[in-house]
């Protein structure tokens, strides 16, 4: 038994947002074209992509410390505490778990 298809505008999301958390060349442009397209609000794609970059810019914030750490680094910051959560909302509040 094979499992529904996601729709093509949850693919794009996902696309887009991926891309810009990897920091893909192509920063997922088509993706954006193809959401406008489907007319996926213009605040939803925008939601997507500012929880893309929080996570790409707070992965880039964890990998800094935990080199910082590991080479004794005097600008090394704590390492997150047990029970602690996984990420921190982005400027506008939207949430990235």
């Amino acid at each position: 038994m094979s499992q529904p298809e996601l729709h093509s505008s949850i693919v794009a999301l996902i696309s887009l947002a991926s891309g810009i958390a990897a920091k893909h060349p192509d920063m997922g442009l088509c993706q954006l074209d193809r959401l406008r397209s489907q007319g996926i609000p213009e605040n939803q794609i925008q939601a997507a992509i500012e929880i893309a970059r929080h996570i790409r810019d707070e992965a880039a914030q964890k990998l800094d410390a935990a080199f910082d750490e590991k080479a004794g680094s005097a600008a090394a910051t704590a390492p997150a505490k047990e029970g602690e959560a996984c990420c921190t909302p982005t400027a506008s509040g939207q949430s990235c778990c």
